[in-house]
């Protein structure tokens, strides 16, 4: 099924869901790597580690860092994180705010079977009972983030085929290519 999601030039991009959910993929497939700010690439840079989550203080404080540093040029930005919390979405509704962006939230709502099955075939493995932990806390996303002030919210399932970015007139914003 097609999906066009309008998306003016100076918006933040923030990217929710379960591990497994395919959010980096996502990413990876629709923007170039300089646009997205991942989590577990700032957990690498600090530890050598994205699963080293004893320094998640250090690793958002770079995130934000990042980001905000982003957003001061006026560049177009993604958040990747896991951002099922209202704590972890807030300061960057807060930063765009302040930065004058436009905001955009993709909530991944993904079957927890396909994100274990997902997960389990990725080098890095995310065990089953914080994957599960994170399908829950999704449910609760789904109805907080309709209180919080985003200008878009879309929920994406596990096809993702369909899936455009458009300008605001309506005219294709091209796919990023493939290398």
């Amino acid at each position: 099924m097609e999906q066009r999601i309008p998306i003016m030039s100076k918006t933040l991009i923030v990217l929710c869901g379960p591990a497994g959910s395919g959010k980096s993929t996502f990413a990876a497939q629709h923007f170039t790597p300089t646009q997205i700010v991942s989590s577990d690439v700032c957990r690498a840079l600090i530890s050598d580690n994205e699963r080293n989550f004893h320094i998640n203080r250090d690793t958002f404080d770079l995130f934000h860092l990042i980001i905000q540093k982003r957003l001061k040029l006026g560049r177009l930005t993604v958040a990747d994180s896991t951002a099922l919390y209202p704590f972890a979405r807030t300061p960057l509704l807060e930063m765009a705010k302040q930065a004058e962006f436009h905001t955009c939230l993709l909530a991944f709502n993904v079957p927890f079977a396909v994100c274990t099955s997902r997960a389990g075939q990725r080098a890095r493995q995310v065990p089953i009972d914080v994957i599960a932990n994170h399908c829950d806390l999704l449910q609760d996303t789904r109805q907080d983030m309709h209180h919080e002030p985003w200008d878009q919210i879309h929920e994406l399932g596990e096809d993702v085929t369909g899936v455009q970015f458009v300008r605001p007139n309506g005219s294709r914003i091209p796919m990023r290519r493939k290398t």
